[in-house]
């Protein structure tokens, strides 16, 4: 009886306003006797409060996180910032022998799309292109290497505060002067039954069959599958469980060095064109300088940063996040890595009237657990986005639209969310939260931030809750 006069209490504390009693029913539920809980329901228009609870309340956002990043991104680079990759060559080319007495060079413009799945027309075998264009120079014979300029930004791909679990795995690829490929490669795997032992069919790239210790088990039908390995290293292990009766199981993981995996392939390429290369393929930070003297053979441009922003928050794809904050140090700071990207985020919080000191950000990616923020302060961000930003609709457009895009597709599928509802989600181990925006019946313009953080139970369970009150909120407002 206590516990339930209590939150009554806490709810009639909250706001002036109506009660929202899909709330009530919410904290009234068991998964939540140890959650913590930061909600903020703002006017879009006004920017009034309209209902709140524990609205300054820290809490691990998990990918809401990457809203701030995306917002930061957009408003001091612009939404048609691209990023460049140069290819051409260092030294001397004598045109009548094909020699070049020097090394073919790919100069990294930090790029967290090149090759990506996500843009695959865009890029279209750039590197046979590569290819096409290094042999219409005349070469036939290099002297030295295929080296990858690697220096745009600097040589901490991961930021510090990551789980050394995430890590080796896709969601945890780190952030290079030159990435490719979504920093991700494939083991393919053939299991039978629980307990038998499974096959390796194939690695792709190829160049990526790193030393794994493999220490996977197969078992039952869910993947719990995970890769350890460091950047920069070729040894790590394999670990977890794996499905049962998969022909063609896919394991993704981290490339650990991308830069150096496109001086591979290139070399590879070229080698097999019929060029002769006397030297290994390498990268800066392996030859510890930057090749002087570079003459360009041609350049390549990502979409604008509008699209990959869209993609970023559409898809929540981590390393993206964490390519746009070393961008923005390197632009505003010229230092590209986290620490001085953040301080760039910071003072663009504080200058869009965020109250910037509730925001602790340990990466751009929200992948870290140590990351805090409170739904004030995310409202307050997504109030300035809509109403005083000069890229409005570049980001309103860059969010999932309920039950239909991105990490939203399968879910808030009950028809009042339609054409009401966009918002970017963000998940971990007991960590669920969305922030956005919404259209009421009544045409209102809403902004919210809703996150939960140490619920006990499944997270469908809050999920279907949350979509209980942000129905609610749709209806009576």
């Amino acid at each position: 009886m206590r516990t339930r006069l209590s939150l009554l209490m806490l709810l009639a504390c909250q706001t002036l306003l109506p009660q929202l009693k899909s709330l009530e029913v919410f904290l009234s539920d068991s998964s939540m006797k140890y959650a913590a809980v930061s909600f903020s329901l703002i006017d879009g228009t006004e920017g009034t409060t309209l209902y709140e609870l524990n609205p300054g309340r820290n809490v691990i956002p998990a990918s809401v996180l990457k809203l701030v990043t995306s917002s930061a991104a957009l408003e001091l680079l612009g939404p048609d910032h691209t990023f460049t990759t140069s290819i051409g060559y260092n030294g001397t080319l004598n045109r009548k022998t094909g020699v070049l007495d020097g090394n073919i060079t790919i100069r990294g413009g930090g790029d967290p799309a090149l090759g990506s799945v996500e843009f695959g027309d865009h890029y279209d075998h750039f590197a046979d292109s590569w290819i096409s264009e290094i042999l219409e120079t005349g070469i036939k014979r290099i002297t030295g290497k295929v080296i990858v300029d690697d220096s745009y930004f600097d040589y901490q791909p991961l930021p510090g505060k990551w789980l050394w679990e995430d890590a080796g795995n896709y969601y945890g690829a780190g952030a290079y002067g030159l990435s490719v490929y979504d920093n991700t490669y494939e083991i393919h795997i053939r299991t039978s039954s629980d307990g038998k032992k499974h096959e390796i069919t194939s690695v792709l790239p190829e160049e990526c069959n790193y030393n794994l210790t493999d220490m996977l088990n197969v078992s039952g039908d869910e993947d719990n599958g995970y890769i350890y390995a460091a950047p920069y290293s070729s040894n790590g292990w394999m670990a977890g469980t794996i499905p049962a009766g998969q022909e063609d199981f896919i394991l993704k993981g981290s490339i650990t060095d991308p830069p150096l995996l496109m001086a591979r392939i290139i070399d590879r390429k070229l080698r097999e064109s019929g060029i002769k290369i006397l030297g290994e393929p390498s990268t800066t930070r392996l030859d510890q300088r930057v090749p002087e003297g570079f003459v360009k053979i041609s350049d390549i441009n990502s979409p604008p940063l509008s699209e990959i922003i869209k993609t970023l928050n559409h898809e929540s794809i981590n390393f993206y996040a964490e390519h746009l904050v070393r961008e923005l140090g390197r632009k505003f700071l010229n230092c590209g890595s986290t620490d001085s990207g953040l301080v760039v985020i910071h003072e663009f919080l504080t200058d869009s009237g965020t109250d910037a000191e509730g925001i602790f950000m340990e990466d751009g990616s929200g992948l870290s657990p140590l990351n805090s923020v409170n739904a004030s302060a995310m409202t307050s961000l997504l109030f300035f986005m809509k109403n005083k930003s000069r890229y409005r609709y570049d980001f309103l457009s860059s969010l999932p639209d309920a039950g239909k895009e991105g990490t939203l597709r399968n879910f808030f599928r009950d028809n009042i969310f339609e054409d009401r509802l966009s918002a970017k989600s963000g998940s971990m181990t007991r960590v669920r939260g969305y922030a956005g925006y919404l259209k009421a019946v009544s045409g209102k313009d809403l902004i919210f931030c809703l996150i939960v953080n140490n619920f006990t139970g499944p997270s469908r369970s809050i999920i279907k809750h949350i979509e209980d009150i942000l129905k609610e909120i749709i209806i009576t407002n």
